[in-house]
């Protein structure tokens, strides 16, 4: 199984090379860079410059807010100065973030990033052959590109896989059609709700493509809560337990809440959003939640806990570095780093069992 780490927002962009030098010699399989206060793309060039091996791939840069080509000129020049190693991974975000956030324009997001995935396409071709062929639709024109603005032709840089991050059923069935990959939300990695929510609706676009639904890996985000030891967990559950009521406020994320038999919560925690009460958001969220959608492990115990929850269902997951916590004094721990190493190869060893065996 694979083990992804993530580059966390309160990582400076200074401070890029030498979390990313750590995160190798631990024997990471790669990075995963979602979209917060950096821009992914200049957070992946830092994190392959300064890596030999990792696989980097954005999970996710936020598709609506950008240009395609855009996206297509960064995603090209990573493939190629990582010889391969990038991979673009799009997500579409929630309405009220891309109207109010970016102050961008927002339509139906499925039939949208459809189009963007062709309009990628298109320019990937471009850049290979050298030549545009036009595409013109509902949402995305792309009908000129001079030689001048093409970086083609070029066939030696591989063209970069395409990954989906989704939530509900339409954007899930797409990656099915479409995506290379599916990276699932941390907020929707419960093992319940891959199972009975993203894995048949990805089955079912892959079916309507003509495609094989077992040659499309899927990453679950951070669902783990992990510590030194028992006192080290205890701090870790607190932290988690302020973003865990956070994210969990978001509309968008209520069916995971309602699918493990807490409909309830989500309308608490948006009462208090909206009253503006952003520090009694956690005090709602219980041990027994907590335990039931991100379970908490010592290191010693991660692996096995990892091989109950999600071998079967995932390719990969991802699991923050141990140097993630709040106080500053409390990050980085050399003897944390040697059992960590530790930890991520018994991941490795976990055998694979049938990911679509339903």
């Amino acid at each position: 199984m694979q083990v992804l780490a993530r580059i966390d927002a309160s990582c400076a962009l200074a401070d890029v090379a030498e979390t990313t030098s750590r995160i190798e010699s631990l024997g990471y399989d790669g990075v995963q860079i979602s979209e917060t206060i950096h821009d992914p793309f200049v957070v992946a060039a830092l994190c392959i410059a300064n890596s030999s091996r990792l696989l980097i791939r954005t999970s996710v840069a936020l598709a609506f807010v950008r240009s395609p080509l855009l996206t297509a000129y960064a995603a090209w020049d990573l493939s190629r100065m990582s010889k391969g190693r990038f991979q673009l991974g799009l997500g579409s975000q929630v309405r009220q973030n891309v109207e109010d956030r970016y102050g961008m324009p927002w339509s139906s997001p499925v039939e949208r990033m459809r189009e963007y995935i062709a309009v990628l396409d298109t320019a990937f071709t471009a850049f290979r052959t050298g030549r545009l062929v036009p595409f013109d639709g509902a949402h995305y024109r792309l009908r000129r590109l001079q030689p001048y603005f093409n970086p083609g032709p070029d066939e030696d840089t591989v063209t970069p896989p395409i990954w989906l991050g989704g939530v509900n059923p339409r954007m899930c069935r797409l990656a099915g059609e479409r995506a290379e990959g599916f990276t699932a939300h941390s907020t929707n990695s419960h093992p319940r709700y891959i199972r009975e929510r993203c894995l048949p609706y990805l089955e079912e676009g892959a079916h309507a493509a003509g495609r094989d639904p077992t040659a499309i890996p899927i990453v679950a985000g951070s669902c783990f809560i992990t510590g030194r030891d028992s006192d080290d967990l205890a701090k870790q559950r607190e932290t988690q337990r302020r973003k865990f009521a956070f994210l969990y406020s978001t509309p968008a994320y209520r069916p995971a809440l309602e699918l493990c038999a807490y409909p309830g919560l989500h309308d608490e925690l948006r009462q208090l959003v909206r009253a503006g009460a952003w520090d009694r958001l956690a005090d709602v969220v219980t041990d027994e939640v907590l335990d039931e959608i991100q379970p908490a492990a010592t290191y010693d115990e991660l692996p096995a806990l990892v091989a109950r929850r999600l071998n079967g269902l995932v390719s990969g997951f991802v699991l923050p570095l141990p140097e993630d916590r709040e106080d500053p004094e409390d990050r980085e721990d050399p003897e944390d780093d040697e059992r960590f190493g530790t930890v991520i190869a018994a991941i490795h060893a976990i055998e694979r069992a049938e990911q679509w065996e339903s």
